[in-house]
């Protein structure tokens, strides 16, 4: 969420036409066609949509500032002096949760990783028994939730210090709380 991404269509020969065709979950489909004999573009996709043609490079399908609702298929078609040419992506977009210690009312420490996509995983240091709340959001995101409960092996007792780990592919946190 939040950078660019860019598709390329494999260049082979000189274009004569090319459309990508964008297929997200969100909204409708909208697409951008060029053509070399007229040398005109046409579109009917969001101003965040562009085509990138650069010599000697591959035209590209440049999303800039990505968001959830982009996520989807793209598919290129390239008609090209060397024959036709179809490539085809399917766009899969992360949202970093947003990480957040706390304590609660009882004084035990909360962990919660806020509207995340795909959901975060939580842990403890010390180890925990708790199991994680999973929320999710009409976006795709997912909050997920997590209260400390010592196991009974851990050393762990309300005075200590408690660490949560929140991993994600979009990137990891960590953060200690003594409740």
């Amino acid at each position: 969420v939040g950078d660019s991404s860019v598709l390329t269509c494999p260049l082979k020969g000189m274009v004569t036409m090319l459309t990508w065709t964008a297929s997200p979950k969100a909204g409708g489909p909208c697409f951008l066609q060029y053509r070399a004999d007229v040398n005109m573009t046409e579109r009917n996709c969001s101003d965040n949509i562009n085509l990138t043609f650069r010599p000697g490079l591959a035209p590209a399908l440049d999303i800039r500032q990505v968001g959830i609702a982009q996520e989807g298929n793209y598919t290129c078609e390239m008609a090209s002096t060397e024959g036709n040419f179809h490539t085809a992506y399917h766009l899969t977009v992360l949202a970093p949760p947003r990480p957040r210690l706390y304590c609660d009312e009882q004084g035990s420490p909360v962990c919660e990783a806020a509207a995340g996509k795909p959901p975060a995983q939580l842990s403890w240091v010390p180890e925990s028994s708790s199991t994680a709340e999973e929320k999710g959001h009409n976006n795709g995101t997912v909050t997920v939730l997590s209260r400390f409960t010592a196991s009974n092996n851990s050393m762990a007792n309300m005075t200590s210090v408690t660490t949560c780990m929140v991993s994600h592919p979009a990137g990891n946190w960590n953060e200690s709380i003594a409740c």
